[in-house]
């Protein structure tokens, strides 16, 4: 017999095995020799009351053997080269399609134009310390994707989307901590998660498939509008069976390019804004009401929205005892992003604090047509990096001053290692975004009594919560509407928001592109 029941632990309580067979015992009414395995199904952390929780779903094993799931792994099988599918990038939607498609017998051959993720390093050290912007080696491109450095938080809401578990899975079975299965918001961290990519990577070319760096996709081959291949750094040509794009919301020359290639895409909504930086020992007491955090307790986090003027003002990628980076992807702009490691233990908390954008924004941008959200995103980006000395140094405000209108007469401490310089960040940014960003943050420290305060600041300019442009696909076979063989996925195409999200539909387009060979 298996219950499934829910246990209630204190946070000093929760490495205790003996007491979780105890308290099983006594909520199943059974002996505890007569337990043979408690199974930790779901684990969350409830801070709603004085003193902070933990909620786990467990199944209990009652006289009863304990089987474990079979290795993903071990269900796959080398492929030939019969079938071939080009896989555009290699982030978590590429590299997951990847191996799917593997698992149903079709071969991978993925191109990647950044650098595998141990080379990305010397990049993003270059980037950190010396202000060098590679165009095609950075915190958004390269092997992994933009979340390989920039936190791996594997939450999604997307449960609709397909099997979270074979994805959890999959991470798992490529070095990742077996608790990702269990926790309500899971994280890898950004220390760990370049092993994970590489060890995926091996996995797929154990099992046939290729991955190819420094191949960046310089045009397509359409004919009679069918995707037949695409051409790698203007020279090298390669042809498949289906196409599968995963280039990332960065990827703004694969948008112009598809565009030359008289390609349909749509208008998509996006956010924009700033990256909010506070002491985490702030956040811990707010959200834990507790003076100092307990050691058993993980850095606290926050999720905050609300409405000013009809728009959506919100938190973003909240990144506890984490990191601001420079995630520009260009010379000449200013982009920041929240990153944290596994164990979450920098002294700060950041999180993206955006606005959303809406058609009137665009409307000095309309002659770029279908283009006006890319361009408008650009030039926030350009204006914050021309509002400074040429180098990543990003301009930032202590919060009380950026509501005031006010440059700060000093920057509090923060994690971005090209620095802050104060700014007058509420005129850099557009003026319909600077003022529902204060107004929100007026709300929002009534919502977290503290969170409103001089330690905490604004850095410009949290500019890359999604693509403004989405490739449309048909619901039913995930092919593009009009290109037969263009299979457009994950965040770039418009269809994913994370790392989990991404992967899912990496999963479901490779299922897609299978039954459309078969077809063939």
């Amino acid at each position: 017999m298996v219950r499934k029941i829910e246990v209630k632990l204190l946070p000093h309580e929760l490495k205790d095995e003996k007491l979780l067979r105890d308290r099983c015992s006594h909520l199943c009414k059974v002996q505890a020799k007569d337990i043979t395995h408690i199974q930790v199904v779901k684990r969350s952390l409830d801070a709603r009351g004085s003193t902070p929780v933990f909620r786990l779903q467990v199944e209990v094993y009652i006289k009863e053997p304990f089987v474990e799931d079979p290795s993903l792994l071990s269900a796959l099988s080398k492929v030939s080269d019969t079938k071939t599918c080009i896989v555009v990038g290699a982030g978590p939607a590429g590299y997951f399609a990847a191996l799917e498609l593997i698992e149903l017998g079709i071969k991978p051959i993925v191109l990647d134009r950044g650098k595998d993720a141990q080379s990305r390093r010397r990049d993003l050290r270059a980037i950190q310390q010396f202000g060098e912007v590679n165009p095609d080696s950075n915190y958004c491109f390269g092997e992994g994707g933009a979340g390989t450095y920039s936190d791996g938080k594997l939450y999604t809401r997307s449960h609709k989307r397909g099997s979270i578990y074979k994805a959890l899975k999959l991470f798992v079975e490529h070095g990742a901590d077996p608790d990702i299965m269990v926790d309500a918001h899971p994280h890898i961290g950004s220390n760990k998660l370049p092993k994970i990519v590489q060890n995926i990577r091996q996995s797929i070319e154990e099992f046939g498939g290729e991955v190819h760096f420094n191949s960046r996709v310089t045009d397509f081959i359409i004919h009679q509008k069918q995707m037949l291949g695409v051409v790698v750094n203007h020279e090298k040509q390669y042809r498949g069976d289906a196409i599968l794009l995963a280039t990332g919301h960065s990827a703004r020359d694969i948008y112009y390019l598809l565009d030359k290639h008289k390609v349909k895409m749509e208008v998509k909504p996006f956010a924009l804004g700033v990256r909010i930086e506070h002491p985490q020992p702030l956040i811990d007491k707010i959200q834990y009401n507790q003076a100092k955090r307990p050691d058993e307790l993980p850095a606290a986090s926050y999720r905050l929205a609300c409405q000013v003027d009809g728009r959506g003002v919100f938190s973003f990628c909240m990144c506890p005892g984490g990191l601001i980076v420079p995630a520009a992807t260009a010379p000449g702009e200013i982009v920041v992003n929240g990153m944290s490691m596994s164990r979450r233990d920098s002294p700060y908390a950041n999180s993206g604090l955006v606005v959303a954008v809406e058609p009137e924004d665009l409307e000095p941008f309309k002659k770029h047509g279908l283009f006006a959200g890319l361009e408008f995103q650009k030039s926030v980006e350009q204006a914050v990096f021309k509002a400074g000395d040429g180098s990543q140094k990003a301009p930032a405000q202590r919060v009380p001053d950026f509501v005031d209108g006010k440059v700060s007469a000093s920057s509090p401490g923060t994690s971005y290692i090209p620095g802050v310089y104060p700014a007058a960040v509420h005129e850099i940014l557009p003026q319909a975004i600077s003022k529902r960003l204060r107004e929100g943050l007026k709300q929002f420290g009534k919502m977290m009594k503290g969170y409103y305060s001089n330690e905490a600041q604004v850095v410009a300019t949290e500019s890359r919560t999604s693509a403004p442009v989405k490739i449309p696909r048909d619901r039913e076979t995930y092919m593009h509407e009009e290109i037969t063989g263009l299979f457009p996925c994950g965040e770039g195409a418009g269809y994913a928001g994370g790392i989990i999200s991404a992967a899912m539909d990496g999963q479901n387009v490779a299922k897609a592109i299978h039954k459309f060979i078969l077809k063939a």
